[in-house]
Order: C-alpha cells, then structure tokens, then sequence
C-alpha cells in the first residue's frame, strides 16, 4: 500500500490498473473489486 492525498484509491496488481477511483469518481463494488484482482493473479 502507498499513501496518497486528493481523494486518489488507486488499486494496481503488478503494476496494471485493476481500479481507479480519480476515474471513475466513486469507490469500487468490494466484491467486483476482490474478483478482479484474483484475476490479475
């Protein structure tokens, strides 16, 4: 995890954007979200 500020949720699985809340401009789905990122892996 790497601190931010200005509102960043940034979630990234080797190095690829998985989510991007300064995108989409709201948080993700937390199940969408952990279903992604065992995809990435």
């Amino acid at each position: 995890m790497i601190p931010s500020s200005g509102g960043a949720f940034e979630v990234l699985v080797d190095g690829a954007t998985v989510y991007s809340k300064l995108e989409t401009g709201r948080f993700p789905d937390e199940r969408g979200l952990v279903r992604e990122m065992g995809d990435k892996l």
